[in-house]
């Protein structure tokens, strides 16, 4: 089950990685793309059982780029979403007495098809593959201070944009279904996972009934002059349960940043388009 699993995940992966390369649309000739960078600021709360029983919280910070981009597939309604996101964080235990510090990159890739359509409002279903990689220290422990977070899944998705007035908001969540992920058991070390190669029983199938995860991105966007604003909320919650260990990761985040539409193309329409003259060739 768990190769079976494995596999299908990096043959979603790879399809809609050839997807993003090579999707156009069919009303221009090149692909239009919507784009943004945000910084973010906020609060974090980490449990891990394999570190410490104790729950520990601080602040948290982050850079996502978010791109969203037409393609030719299914009659041009097909949109495809590309996240990356950074995140860090600082964290002490209730007493202060010990800290935590947290850090994670995070990439997904979703399909996004539409399934009402109004003037203002436009709602969209789809999903995707993402892949996480991050970890957790514990300044305290000595044997073991590090829990390393990996994971790749499948996940669902669902998208709402409403247009008011000069404003753009936007609504998105997303949860993974299928997956795999790392962890070890209870007791293990990392000395004899890495070093003596005892890394039984680490990774595992991760579905809803030991893995449960949710992501939500409320955004606005505000046009100021000859730039837009993009302000969001970004709330991620992540659990698992498996080897009788607990890890539960929770963070809540202000974001700002810009958001800019363009035009991208290369090739030797770059040469041979008069609409959009190059400015360097």
């Amino acid at each position: 089950m768990k190769k079976t699993a494995l596999l299908f995940s990096l043959w979603i992966g790879i399809f809609c990685v050839t997807v993003s390369q090579e999707s156009r649309s069919p009303i221009l000739p090149v692909s239009p793309v919507n784009q943004s960078t945000l910084f973010g600021i906020g609060k974090a709360f980490l449990n891990d059982s394999y570190l410490s029983p104790l729950r520990y919280s601080g602040i948290s910070m982050s850079l996502m780029h978010d791109r969203i981009k037409g393609t030719p597939y299914f009659g041009g309604n097909l949109l495809l979403q590309q996240q990356f996101l950074i995140q860090t964080a600082i964290t002490k235990n209730p007493t202060a007495s010990a800290s935590e510090y947290y850090g994670n990159i995070h990439y997904r890739l979703t399909g996004f098809y539409p399934l009402l359509a109004t003037p203002n409002f436009r709602l969209f279903g789809g999903g995707g593959w993402e892949a996480s990689l991050g970890g957790i220290y514990n300044v305290r422990n000595s044997n073991n201070p590090g829990s390393l977070k990996v994971s790749t899944n499948l996940h669902l998705s669902a998208l709402a944009v409403y247009n008011w007035k000069i404003f753009t908001f936007r609504w998105q969540l997303a949860t993974p279904f299928s997956g795999m992920f790392f962890s070890p058991e209870y007791g293990h070390s990392y000395y004899e996972i890495f070093t003596l190669g005892n890394n039984k029983g680490t990774v595992h199938f991760g579905s809803f009934h030991n893995q449960q995860a949710l992501r939500s991105y409320f955004s606005v966007d505000m046009p100021v002059h000859n730039i837009t604003l993009r302000a969001a909320y970004l709330g991620d919650y992540y659990n698992t349960h498996v080897n009788e260990l607990t890890t539960r990761m929770i963070s809540h985040q202000f974001m700002i940043g810009f958001a800019v539409e363009s035009l991208n193309f290369g090739g030797r329409r770059v040469r041979s388009n008069p609409p959009f003259p190059s400015v360097y060739y």
